[in-house]
C-alpha cells in the first residue's frame, strides 16, 4: 500500500505535464507584456509624437512676443511730437515662478525696488495673464542692467528685455492733444483682440495716442529662442517680424502751438485755430498742461493725487471739455440771424441809453456802458459791442428762430474732431429748458441769449468752428487733427480728404459778407473793441471781443466791481474770435482767458500773436501795457471801449492792408526707411519767433472792467410771462 502511494508520487509523466503548462503560460504572460509595451511604445512614438515633441520642445524652447515699434506723430512740418527711445524693462513671468513673495523679497534690495514699483507690478499682474510677462521695473538704468546680470542666475522667471518707451518733445505744450499711452487695464484688455497685443503693454490712453490706436499700434511679431533648464535663452532658433504702426502727419504746426502757449503767459485759457479752407486744426492749446511722460511708466498715487488737487486743473482739456457763455463773441452770429430773418438790417438803429427794460416790466438789462451808446445801427453796434441793441434783436427773433439760425453754425453740438472726450455744448432752446428743468421758456432769458449769456455752453473749439464757417460764408469742413499716414517700411504717405459740413438753410451770400464787415470795424475802425491790436496788422481780419460773466449784480447794484476786488473765481472771462484774411481766409481762431477780464485786451493780443506767427512767419505785435484811462464826460472805462467814430467824422484814416507775405508751403515729403525727417521751418536761429515776454504783456487795469450784460438768472416774477413761439 506504501509502495502504491510512492510510485504514484513518482509519475514523471504527470509532472511533465504540469511544469509545461506553467512555462506555457509563463510565456504567454511575457509575450503579453512585450505586446503591451510594444503597444503602448507605438502610442507614444507615433499616436502621440506630436504632443510629446512639443512638450519636448516647450522644455528647450521658448516663444516670445515682439512688440511692434508704435508709430511716430508728427506736426505738419515734420517736427517729432511723440517718439520712441530704447529702454530696458524688468519683467517676471509668474509661470516659471515657484514662490512670487520670496522673489521679490529677494531682488528688492539688488535692484532697488521702491513700495511704489511693487505696487504697480501687482497691479498690472492682475490684469495680465501668468504666462506673459509682467514689467516689474521700467527703465533701467545701466547700473541696474549690470546688478541683475550679476545675479541673474538666482532669479529664475526674471529677465530684462529691450524695448522701446514713449517719449514726448513738446511736454506740458501738447499734453491734451497728443494725449500719452499707459499700461493696459483688466477693462481694456477684456475688450482686446488678444492676439493683437502680445507682448504689448501699453496702449493710448488720451488724445492723438488713444483715437488713433489701431493706426499708431502695429503687429506684433514672435521670435523662438533655445533655453536651459533655468529657462535662460542660450540662442534664437527662429524669428517672425511684425509690422510696425503708422507714422501720424498732424495738422498742427507745433511752432504755432508754442506761440499760443507763450502768448497766454500765466493765464488759463484756451487757444483754438483752424484752417478754414481744409479744417486742419492748426493749434489746439490748453493751458495749464501736464507732464505726459510719468504716466508712461505708470504714474504713482502722490504725483496723480498732486495732480487732481491741482487748483489749476491741469488734466482738464479746456479746448474741448471747458463750456463757457461765449459772452458778446456771440453777437456776429445774432447779426447774421437778424439779417437771414429779416429781424434786422445793416440800417437797422437802436438808441442805447445804458439800460433795455422788456414791455411793462422793470427789471434792468443793462449795457456794458452805463451811461449807453446813443443811437447805434448794426456796424456801430458791432463795433462798439453795444448790449441794448442785441437785446433788441433778440427780443425780435425770439428763442426759436435763435435757435434754428446758430444751429447752422455748430453750436449745441459737438464738432466731430478725433480726440476723444469732447463736449456738445449747450444752444439754448425752448425744449431743452422744458425736457431739462420742467420749466417754460421766458422772454427775459431770451434778452441774455442774445449778448452770449445765460444757459448758453460753448466750447472754444465750437467757437473756432463757428467762425471758420463764418469765414467760409456758411461753408466749411469738419475739424480735425491728422494730414497724412506714412508707411514706415515703403514709405509712402497717404493725405486725409476732408469732410464738408452740411450747407446752410436757405443762405444769402450778402449776409454773411454784411456781418463780416461789422467784424472788420471791430479790428481796424478808432471805437472798435480791438481797435489797439488790428489797426497796424499788416492783414485785414474781422473779429469780435467778449467779456462774458461769471457772476451777476443785483437790480439794485449800480457801480461795477473793480477786476482787483472780485474774487478770481467770479471774474469775467476773456474771449476773442477771428479770422484773416477777410478776403481769403486762411486761419480762424477763438481764444478763452478764464477769469482774465477783457477780451479786447486780455484774449485779442493772444489771437494776434498766433495769427502773426501764421501768416507772416514771426510774431510782429508786441504787447504793451495798455493804460487806464477814464472818459471825461462818461467817467467810464475807456481802456478797451473808447467810443465809436462814423466814418464820416473822421479825422484819421483807417490803415491800409500791407501785401500778405505767405508763409512757407507746406508739404509732407515721402520718404524712405531710416531717412531723416524734414526739420521744421524756422529752426535756424534766422527764422527765431519774435515772440515778446509773456510775462511783459498786457497788465489788466486796476480799473472796472466792462460787463457785457447780466449773467443768465431767471428774471423775477414780474417778468414770467411764457415767450410765444415765432411765428
Amino acid at each position: 500500500m506504501v509502495l502504491d502511494s510512492f510510485d504514484a508520487l513518482k509519475d514523471l509523466y504527470e509532472e511533465k505535464r504540469s511544469f509545461t503548462r506553467r512555462i506555457v503560460m509563463a510565456t504567454l504572460l511575457c509575450l503579453l507584456m512585450v505586446c503591451l509595451l510594444i503597444a503602448r511604445l507605438g502610442d507614444l512614438q507615433l499616436l502621440q509624437h506630436e504632443y510629446f515633441s512639443t512638450r519636448a520642445d516647450d522644455n528647450r524652447m521658448r516663444v516670445v512676443a515682439m512688440p511692434p515699434v508704435r508709430g511716430l506723430i508728427y506736426d505738419r512740418n515734420g517736427t517729432l511730437l511723440a517718439q520712441n527711445r530704447p529702454s530696458f524693462d524688468l519683467e517676471v513671468t509668474r509661470d516659471q515662478v515657484d514662490n512670487l513673495d520670496a522673489l521679490l523679497a529677494t531682488l528688492a534690495p539688488v535692484m532697488n525696488l521702491t513700495p511704489g514699483d511693487l505696487a504697480r507690478f501687482k497691479d498690472r499682474a492682475r490684469k495680465t495673464p501668468r504666462y506673459r510677462g509682467v514689467a516689474l521695473k521700467t527703465n533701467l538704468t545701466p547700473a541696474e542692467v549690470a546688478a541683475f546680470e550679476i545675479n541673474r542666475f538666482a532669479f529664475k522667471g526674471v529677465d530684462i528685455q529691450a524695448g522701446l518707451s514713449r517719449t514726448y518733445p513738446l511736454g506740458a505744450e501738447a499734453s491734451h492733444l497728443i494725449g500719452y499711452v499707459g499700461g493696459i487695464s483688466e477693462a481694456e484688455f477684456s475688450k482686446l483682440d488678444e492676439r493683437q497685443y502680445q507682448g504689448i503693454n501699453l496702449i493710448g490712453k488720451l488724445g492723438i495716442e488713444k483715437s488713433h490706436e489701431e493706426e499708431l499700434r502695429g503687429t506684433p511679431g514672435a521670435r523662438i529662442v533655445e533655453a536651459n533648464a533655468a529657462g535662460r535663452p542660450l540662442r534664437e532658433l527662429e524669428q517672425r517680424p511684425g509690422a510696425p504702426g503708422r507714422n501720424l502727419y498732424l495738422t498742427l504746426d507745433a511752432k504755432l502751438q508754442q506761440v499760443a502757449e507763450a502768448a497766454l503767459g500765466d493765464l488759463d485759457g484756451a487757444v483754438a485755430a483752424i484752417d478754414p479752407q481744409t479744417g486742419e486744426v492748426l493749434a489746439l492749446v490748453s493751458k495749464p498742461g501736464f507732464d505726459p511722460e510719468p504716466f508712461v511708466g505708470g504714474i504713482s498715487n502722490r504725483q496723480y493725487r498732486e495732480l487732481l488737487n491741482d487748483p489749476g486743473r491741469p488734466l482738464y482739456n479746456r479746448a474741448l471739455q471747458g463750456t463757457y457763455p461765449p459772452g458778446s463773441t456771440i453777437k456776429p452770429f445774432m447779426s447774421f440771424a437778424g439779417l437771414a430773418f429779416d429781424e434786422a438790417g445793416m440800417d437797422t438803429h437802436a438808441f442805447c441809453s445804458g439800460t433795455y427794460y422788456l414791455p411793462n416790466t422793470t427789471r434792468k438789462y443793462r449795457c456794458h456802458k452805463r451811461s449807453g451808446h446813443g443811437t447805434v445801427d448794426m456796424r456801430s453796434a458791432m463795433a462798439r459791442s453795444c448790449d441794448v441793441f442785441f437785446y433788441q434783436l433778440a427780443q425780435g427773433l425770439g428763442i426759436d428762430r435763435i435757435n434754428k439760425a446758430l444751429g447752422n453754425f455748430g453750436f449745441g453740438r459737438a464738432t466731430g474732431i478725433d480726440i476723444p472726450h469732447e463736449r456738445n455744448g449747450l444752444l439754448p432752446s425752448r425744449e431743452w429748458k422744458t425736457r431739462a428743468r420742467k420749466e417754460t421758456w421766458f422772454p427775459g432769458e431770451t434778452l441774455n441769449i442774445g449778448i452770449g449769456q445765460g444757459y448758453w455752453q460753448v466750447t472754444p473749439l465750437q467757437m473756432a468752428q463757428a467762425t471758420a464757417r463764418l469765414a467760409m460764408r456758411g461753408g466749411g469742413f469738419e475739424p480735425h487733427m491728422v494730414h497724412a499716414y506714412e508707411d514706415p517700411i515703403t514709405g509712402t504717405v497717404t493725405g486725409v480728404t476732408p469732410t464738408p459740413l452740411p450747407p446752410f438753410d436757405g443762405e444769402r451770400p450778402k449776409d454773411f459778407e454784411s456781418v463780416i464787415s461789422t467784424m472788420e470795424s471791430v479790428m481796424h475802425e478808432p471805437g472798435g473793441t480791438a481797435y489797439r491790436v488790428g489797426r497796424d496788422a499788416p492783414y485785414r481780419i474781422a473779429g469780435k471781443t467778449g467779456t462774458a460773466q461769471v457772476a451777476g449784480l443785483s437790480q439794485t447794484e449800480d457801480d461795477v466791481p473793480t477786476l482787483d476786488s472780485t474774487p478770481k473765481h467770479l471774474r469775467d472771462h476773456a474771449w476773442f474770435m477771428a479770422f484773416a484774411p477777410i478776403d481769403k481766409p486762411r486761419i480762424a481762431i477763438a481764444v478763452l482767458a478764464e477769469h482774465a477780464g477783457h477780451g479786447g485786451s486780455v484774449a485779442a493780443p493772444v489771437a494776434r500773436q498766433v495769427m502773426d506767427q501764421y501768416l507772416l512767419g514771426k510774431v510782429i505785435y508786441a504787447t504793451v501795457t495798455l493804460p487806464a484811462t477814464l472818459d471825461a464826460a462818461s467817467g467810464e472805462d475807456s481802456t478797451e471801449f473808447d467810443g465809436y467814430v462814423a466814418p464820416e467824422e473822421r479825422t484819421t484814416s483807417t490803415p491800409v492792408a500791407a501785401p500778405r507775405v505767405a508763409p512757407p508751403m507746406i508739404t509732407i515729403p515721402a520718404q524712405a526707411p531710416g531717412a531723416p525727417k524734414p526739420a521744421a521751418a524756422g529752426d535756424s536761429p534766422a527764422d527765431a519767433v519774435e515772440a515778446p515776454n509773456p510775462e511783459a504783456g498786457f497788465v489788466a487795469p486796476a480799473v472796472a472792467p466792462p460787463r457785457t450784460g447780466d449773467a443768465g438768472e431767471r428774471a423775477p416774477p414780474d417778468d414770467e410771462h411764457p415767450e410765444p413761439p415765432a411765428p
